[in-house]
């Protein structure tokens, strides 16, 4: 648009909406957050052992980014005028991500799960993340700041495993 355009009228002025398959892969991307969110709480709740303390901890900042970051794709598509869905139904019907198990478990097995559950959401954040960018690259910008923010915390977290 240059300067000597003519205005737009009100009614010209639609806004971006998601296509279906761009809702889509967003509700895919909120859903697996907020299984992470929800399986760092189950880990943070039963971890015991050797260095429990410093992984209960960890686990809480694992938590508080999976959430914020389930707020903030959701809100994403609230903004892109479409619903997401973080029922508890839902979420347990579609998460892509490993089932965590019940009950006490060790600060290795914890370690382990969660890694896992932190690499499984990546995944699923980068396999979505050229269909989001080719319709959406504003809300791909979104993606790349939660893929660093996770595979940080995978990294982090995986490393109380590890011993050279």
């Amino acid at each position: 648009m240059t300067a000597s355009s003519a205005r737009r009228s009100p009614s010209d002025v639609t806004g971006f909406t998601a296509s279906p398959q761009l809702a889509q892969a967003l509700q895919q991307i909120v859903v697996d957050l907020v299984e992470l969110h929800l399986q760092g709480k189950q880990a943070h709740w039963n971890v015991v052992g050797h260095n429990f303390r410093d992984l209960h901890l960890q686990l809480d900042e694992v938590v508080d980014d999976a959430r914020e970051a389930a707020d903030t794709i959701a809100e994403r598509l609230r903004a892109l005028a479409t619903c997401p869905d973080g029922r508890s139904s839902t979420v347990a019907a579609t998460t892509t991500l490993p089932p965590f198990p019940e009950g006490e478990l060790s600060v290795s097995a914890v370690v382990g799960l969660v890694t896992v559950g932190l690499r499984a959401t990546v995944d699923t954040l980068r396999t979505l993340h050229d269909q989001v960018d080719s319709e959406d690259p504003s809300t791909a910008d979104l993606l790349h700041a939660i893929i660093g923010s996770l595979e940080k915390h995978a990294w982090m977290v995986s490393a109380e495993n590890r011993s050279v």
